[in-house]
C-alpha cells in the first residue's frame, strides 16, 4: 500500500531545482509533494509524483542520480490535534518517524495529507489502519 517517492541528488547551484523540475514539466509530470533538504555541496529533493516509472525515466534519461523509496501517506483531518492523532499511532506502536512533509491535493479544505518516512512502512500502515486512519496509495496519488 505504501507510495513511492522519488529522491534526487542536486548541485547546491542557483539554477540546479530549475533545470530538474524544467524536465519534468517538459515531460507532463505533475508533483503532489516536495521537499528540499541541503548539505554540504548538493541537496536531496524528495517529491511524490502521479507518474512515478515516467519520472525517474525521464530524471534517470536527463542524467539525474535518483533513487526510490516507500513511504506512508496519509490523510487526515486539517483541524489543530490531527497530525498528533498520526504521531500518537507510531509513538504507541513504536514505528520511528524519519522524516515527514505534507502533500497538496485538490480536495475538501477539512482533510490534510502528510508523508511520512518510517523505519517499517508495513507495520505503520497497518497500525494506522487498526486505529482507522486513511493510508493514501499509488493509484490516489495518481488521481489527486
Amino acid at each position: 500500500m505504501s507510495v513511492k517517492q522519488i529522491s534526487i541528488f542536486l548541485e547546491n547551484k542557483p539554477g540546479k531545482m530549475c533545470e530538474m523540475t524544467d524536465v519534468l514539466a517538459a515531460n507532463k509530470i505533475n508533483m503532489r509533494a516536495l521537499s528540499l533538504a541541503e548539505t554540504d555541496g548538493f541537496g536531496i529533493v524528495r517529491i511524490i509524483v502521479d507518474d512515478v516509472y515516467e519520472a525517474t525515466t525521464v530524471l534517470k534519461d536527463a542524467g539525474y542520480i535518483n533513487k526510490l523509496t516507500s513511504v506512508v501517506v496519509v490523510e487526515l483531518p486539517d483541524v489543530p490535534g490531527g497530525l498528533n492523532q498520526v504521531l500518537k499511532v507510531f509513538a504507541e506502536n513504536r514505528v520511528n518517524l524519519e522524516y515527514i512533509y505534507a502533500l497538496s491535493a485538490e480536495t475538501s479544505t477539512e482533510k490534510a495529507y502528510m508523508v511520512f518516512r518510517v523505519d517499517d512502512h508495513k507495520s505503520a500502515e497497518a497500525a494506522l489502519t487498526k486505529a482507522g486512519i486513511r493510508v493514501i496509495t499509488q493509484e490516489e496519488i495518481a488521481a489527486l
